[in-house]
């Protein structure tokens, strides 16, 4: 079944913190998701300041039932706290929590890293390794996933 991307709309939410990682990653998710067929228009990015702030978005969001997909973009760096820990587990927990009680797609795409540098990695110009990409192509999966199941 040949599904079209166009009339999907996709929220992308993002992190302020660690906007050189954060920036490359929505760019490259964007990219990916027009290239995948949806339109411009339907993309809607949408800013908060943490990680620990992206399910409570993610569930608004989803609640005003306009959109089909949500891709959580974040990059959690760990430092020589038990912050990181603490921080990675809650938004792993609260992005699965509402994609699960909203019944909406909402990707994971948060960087968990021990290092800045494998941060850059996986948000850098090779798209093989961008975590953005990855991000897109899950969504675009999931909502044909979602199409398939409703047609059967």
């Amino acid at each position: 079944m040949r599904i079209k991307m166009n009339n999907y709309k996709i929220a992308i939410v993002q992190s302020r913190f660690n906007p050189e990682i954060t920036d490359s990653l929505s760019s490259a998710c964007i990219e990916k998701l027009k290239q995948h067929g949806v339109h411009e228009d339907n993309i809607n990015l949408f800013y908060v300041p943490g990680a620990v702030e992206l399910p409570l978005a993610s569930k608004l969001l989803a609640k005003k039932k306009d959109v089909d997909a949500i891709v959580c973009i974040g990059a959690v760096i760990k430092g020589d706290t038990d912050h990181y820990q603490y921080v990675c587990e809650q938004v792993n927990y609260g992005c699965q929590k509402v994609a699960l009680e909203q019944e909406i797609p909402v990707i994971f795409g948060v960087l968990t890293v021990p290092t800045y540098e494998l941060a850059l990695a996986r948000a850098g110009d090779d798209l093989s390794l961008n975590k953005g990409v990855e991000c897109a192509d899950a969504a675009v999966e999931m909502l044909k996933f979602i199409k398939e199941i409703e047609a059967a």
